[in-house]
């Protein structure tokens, strides 16, 4: 996992799947909310192939890897 911008992450799964992961506006709401500080966006980190972040925050790998083989990136938050 690489950050690319405050609301964009390029994602690498072991199958060597990779793309884009994009956080839209409506993403930082509830227990994500504080994500949209730069900063705390930044202390993402991969732990056991979930991309997370302190407070136990993690996203689901199965979903990325879906949107990315299916659309060529993954849009979090998106209507």
């Amino acid at each position: 996992m690489r950050l690319l911008s405050d609301r964009a992450m390029q994602v690498r799964f072991r199958d060597t799947v990779e793309g884009v992961v994009r956080f839209e506006p409506s993403f930082f709401r509830g227990v994500f909310a504080h994500l949209v500080d730069p900063e705390l966006f930044a202390e993402a980190r991969v732990d056991m192939g979930a991309v997370t972040w302190p407070g136990e925050l993690d996203l689901a790998p199965d979903r990325m890897h879906e949107d990315i083989v299916r659309d060529g990136e993954c849009v979090l938050g998106a209507n």
